[in-house]
């Protein structure tokens, strides 16, 4: 938290002033006499081999104030946004580390199980897959390979890819212009991104990991007759089609955001 130093400032004129106006004020106040022997201060305590900081000194933590490069945010209140940054400025690149943190965080989310099973209800329901079969059976793959699916796409465009290319699988959001800017905005975001060093580059985290994540799950654990190239096209082209309405969702969440916050009522 910033503080001003206008009060800090006033606060230590008038604490030097006060006992200043104390004794204008007592003037019969006995002073004490120079024979009197005085207290001496305590002697200060040794200097350290090592210098210290500023903030080590004032005993504050010096990641306090270095700015948070990931969200805290949900999607309609429910699906994680942990990658999205709203009004984010300049901000230091994530490490590898940080970078498998939040994916890791965002794909093992307590909402995404609900989300999950949803889908594999629908898959049930429209007897997609026909390999997987009817059933108790039929739906526990299913709900299996929609978590793995997920998984590994979010693995592979937000942590093992940008790693290796050294990319930023965060999204910026832009807040700015007319709605058809702000979509045109959004939707580039899938052929464009930032690098570690703060230069634009294709996405190549996006593009090529979307096509990595959908051939390793169709030739690995989809029913045998999936296994073409034709269906991995398919599942890569819907992968990249649903993370471009995701990132238009992305940049005006905030806006529908506010304006439900602004329907509450007020606490009483």
């Amino acid at each position: 938290m910033k503080i001003s130093p206008f009060p800090l400032l006033s606060l230590f004129v008038c604490c030097a002033a006060w006992p200043a106006s104390s004794r204008a004020q007592t003037p019969d106040t006995p002073q004490p006499s120079q024979n009197q022997p005085q207290t001496e201060a305590p002697p200060s305590a040794p200097p350290s081999g090592l210098p210290q900081s500023q903030d080590a000194q004032k005993g504050q933590n010096p990641d306090k104030n270095k700015p948070e490069g990931v969200s805290k945010d949900r999607l309609f209140y429910a699906l994680p946004n942990f990658l999205t940054l709203e009004n984010a400025g300049q901000v230091p690149p994530l490490s590898t580390k940080e970078k498998f943190k939040v994916v890791t965080k965002g794909s093992f989310d307590y909402v995404l199980i609900p989300w999950y099973a949803f889908l594999a209800g629908i898959s049930q329901a429209e007897d997609s897959e026909e390999g997987y079969g009817q059933g108790a059976e039929g739906y526990a793959k299913r709900f299996g390979a929609y978590f793995a699916d997920g998984t590994i796409e979010n693995y592979m465009t937000g942590a093992i890819l940008p790693t290796l290319l050294r990319q930023d699988p965060r999204y910026f959001q832009s807040g700015k212009g007319s709605f058809t800017y702000r979509t045109g905005y959004a939707v580039s975001r899938i052929f464009v991104t930032r690098t570690d060093s703060d230069n634009n580059q294709f996405n190549y985290s996006e593009i090529l990991g979307s096509a990595l994540s959908a051939g390793i799950s169709t030739y690995s654990y989809h029913p045998h007759e999936d296994k073409t190239l034709s269906n991995t096209l398919s599942v890569w082209g819907s992968q990249v089609g649903y993370d471009t309405i995701t990132l238009v969702v992305k940049e005006f969440w905030p806006d529908i955001r506010r304006k439900i916050q602004k329907k509450k009522p007020p606490a009483q």
